[in-house]
């Protein structure tokens, strides 16, 4: 059966975001580009983006509840159904799993008694699996409602969720000071941070991560080039000459393509032998 019409806000409550959504719908050439920070803006009231927040975005952008849906499920970052006060994300992308994010992940599913994007009974924590969020350098990674926790252990994040669900202060590894999920919603709906620190406060990347900032700025020594095996390289010193000693060599395990079967007109690809023997 289809569904009833979502209901409305109550009065108090639907004249706040009203004029909370008009100063977001001021900053667009186009009301209809406001809707992510206006989806962010419901979140920030429920928690989650409810049927009530989609009827309230489609009505103040004067779109389809079916086009605002659309949208709201596409971003992961959207909630549809009611989270905890804490989002605890544990990165199980490549890097980090290996060094431990797939180990956190299913002990903190234990410890929790949760799974995948589902929240404790007293509704503090949701754990969830996130993809790379470009932290690598301080593998493996927690984030709690956005802000980072690096170089965590099995052992480190489970006191982490425990401080969390007993409402000690925690304080992120990087980055602003932590606060909940709905005032991290209103935050990203484009509303003044109002944590004391929290502007001036960095969550700078790592020094891998810069190198490549540092080349391109001169800041920093160009890399080898490493030659072919057997040939020399332009910047490599000559060999030595009779009676003098080659410097200690060091071959790197990616030297560049060497011929092959595939490549090497001399060597065509195929069996070896007559078919049969």
């Amino acid at each position: 059966m289809p569904q009833l019409p979502a209901p409305d806000y109550p009065a108090e409550v639907r004249a706040r975001l009203a004029a909370d959504a008009a100063e977001v719908i001021a900053r667009y050439p186009d009301s209809r580009s406001a809707l992510l920070p206006l989806l962010h803006l419901v979140q920030s009231e429920e928690g989650h983006v409810s049927r009530t927040g989609v009827r309230f975005c489609a009505e103040v952008l004067e779109l389809t509840t079916a086009e605002v849906t659309a949208v709201a499920t596409f971003y992961s970052m959207y909630r549809r159904k009611p989270s905890g006060d804490y989002q605890v994300g544990v990165c199980t992308n490549t890097l980090c799993a290996v060094l431990g994010g797939d180990a956190i992940f299913e002990a903190l599913q234990e410890h929790l008694g949760v799974g995948n994007n589902e929240t404790t009974d007293d509704g503090k924590v949701t754990l969830e699996h996130i993809e790379c969020n470009a932290a690598c350098d301080f593998a493996p990674v927690v984030m709690v409602n956005w802000e980072f926790f690096d170089g965590q252990t099995v052992e480190s994040a489970k006191a982490l969720v425990d401080d969390l669900r007993a409402g000690r202060t925690v304080h992120p590894t990087r980055g602003a000071p932590l606060c909940t999920y709905k005032e991290t919603a209103r935050i990203l709906a484009g509303f003044p941070d109002e944590r004391p620190g929290a502007v001036a406060a960095s969550g700078g990347a790592g020094p891998a991560s810069l190198v490549g900032l540092k080349l391109a700025k001169g800041e920093a020594a160009p890399g080898k080039v490493v030659a072919p095996r057997g040939e020399r390289a332009p910047t490599e010193p000559a060999p030595p000459g009779p009676g003098q000693q080659a410097p200690e060599s060091h071959p790197s395990s990616h030297d560049a393509p060497r011929p092959t079967a595939a490549s090497d007109p001399s060597h065509p690809a195929g069996p070896v032998a007559e078919e049969g023997e």
